[in-house]
C-alpha cells in the first residue's frame, strides 16, 4: 500500500511515524482499498495547520486533521473489487491532538490514531455533518480503531 508520511522536524517527538503509517495501512486494508492506492500524511505544526485551516476553510486557528480527497475513492461493496488510485492527503496537528487527548484522558498517540482513521474515512466520502452520518462514521471509527490496537496485543 503506497502509504506516505512526512514529519516536520520540530513535531518529530510528538508522533510515532512508524505506528501512523502501520495504522493507515492496517485502516485501508480493513476498508478493502487496494494496495495499490496511494495516501499521504503530513503531521505538522500549529502554525502550518492553521495556515491549511484558513486557506481551505476559511476558519482561523489550527484544528486537528485536515482530509484533502484527490480520486473520490470510496468503500467496495462486497462483490466489488477493492478501488485503486490516489486517496489523498491527511494533515494532522499533534499539538492539537495532545490537547483533546489531555481533555480526554487518553494518550497523544491514541488521538493521533483515531485523527488519523478521521481522516481516512473523510478521504472515502464519510462525513459527520448531519447526525444519521456521525452515528455512521463515528461508529466505524470507533471499531478500525479498536481492531487495529487488538492487532496489537496479539
Amino acid at each position: 500500500m503506497g502509504v506516505e508520511i512526512t514529519v516536520e522536524d520540530d513535531v518529530a517527538g510528538m508522533v510515532d511515524a512508524s505506528d501512523v503509517v502501520d495504522l493507515a495501512r492496517s485502516v485501508l486494508a480493513q476498508l478493502r482499498i487496494s494496495s495499490a492506492a496511494e495516501l499521504s500524511i503530513a503531521v505538522v505544526d500549529e502554525d502550518e495547520m492553521a495556515r491549511l485551516h484558513q486557506e481551505w476553510l476559511h476558519e482561523p486557528g489550527p484544528t486537528d486533521v485536515l482530509s484533502f480527497p484527490m480520486d473520490e475513492l470510496r468503500e467496495p461493496l462486497a462483490d466489488e473489487q477493492p478501488p485503486w488510485g490516489v486517496l489523498g492527503d491527511v494533515v494532522i496537528c499533534p499539538a492539537v491532538a495532545q490537547r483533546q487527548a489531555a481533555q480526554a484522558g487518553h494518550s497523544a498517540q491514541r488521538e493521533v490514531r483515531w485523527l488519523l482513521i478521521h481522516g481516512i474515512l473523510h478521504l472515502l466520502g464519510h462525513d459527520h455533518a448531519e447526525a444519521d452520518e456521525a452515528k455512521v462514521m463515528f461508529a466505524r471509527q470507533a471499531a478500525l480503531l479498536e481492531e487495529y490496537e487488538e492487532s496489537l496485543s496479539r
